[in-house]
């Protein structure tokens, strides 16, 4: 059965942050995300749209009753597709919600990401806390969305993993009252050589303008990464730093 117009707009229109907070929907696309995401997470899918080899290679296993797989052509996923070169499937997905407790911040590291907009750097801090191990990240309500395609793809499969919460810093103080708070800082304390807790939050400022003045007053270890000798640049990227940062809070 052919895939209508409106499928193909309604799709089409998960590209824009209001529709997919309108729908409560978000698109993952690519063999590998999707299989991830089947694997993980298949209760979160509602509709497969897939090319036929692909649909007749996926490996067979206990699916949700009112997930929909649909095979599409070539053509029609290229009408579907968010991505400028589709990949053989397209997955419309369910947003998930997660609530802000408080022993997912007692418990170890978590971050707090303060009007990030860069939708590469969120990707990529996403897949950084999957890798350390971080299961909680809270964005700031004028944070880069983390349904946004572009952080979809360069999250490569961490969404699935990592929990993000919306919520402004007074709601993670007060859901954790005396919680360490570690803020990047030129000014600050040479993170190799500060004796450290690694239990806390890590708050990553804004890609331009750093940490807020309002959050910054809240921090209560405030840590530098010192330039090497010789070395030039201005400022290190967002993602770039909150990576050597937490490489040494959890060595």
């Amino acid at each position: 059965m052919p895939v209508s117009k409106n499928t193909i707009k309604y799709i089409q229109s998960l590209r824009q942050k209001k529709f997919r907070q309108k729908y409560d929907k978000f698109v993952v696309e690519g063999d590998k995300m999707v299989r991830e995401l089947l694997e993980h997470r298949s209760e979160w899918v509602e509709t497969l749209f897939a090319l036929p080899n692909w649909m007749e290679h996926l490996p067979p296993q206990q699916w949700p009753a009112d997930l929909q797989a649909l095979t599409v052509s070539e053509n029609e996923l290229s009408r579907l597709s968010l991505l400028k070169t589709p990949n053989q499937v397209l997955a419309l997905v369910r947003q998930p919600r997660y609530a802000l407790r408080a022993a997912d911040l007692t418990g170890g590291l978590s971050l707090y990401l303060d009007d990030l907009q860069d939708p590469g750097n969120m990707g990529t801090l996403l897949r950084l806390a999957d890798w350390f191990g971080i299961s909680t990240v809270i964005c700031s309500p004028n944070c880069v969305e983390v349904f946004n395609p572009k952080v979809i793809q360069a999250s490569m499969g961490a969404f699935l993993r990592v929990s993000t919460i919306v919520a402004d810093f007074e709601a993670v103080r007060n859901t954790a009252p005396g919680l360490t708070i570690f803020g990047a800082d030129m000014e600050g304390e040479n993170v190799f050589q500060a004796d450290l807790p690694q239990t806390g939050v890590l708050v990553i400022g804004n890609e331009g303008a750093g940490i807020t003045p309002a959050v910054m007053e809240q921090v209560t270890h405030r840590v530098s990464i010192p330039r090497g000798k010789g070395g030039g640049a201005e400022s290190l990227n967002a993602a770039v730093a909150a990576g050597i940062i937490i490489g040494v809070l959890l060595n």
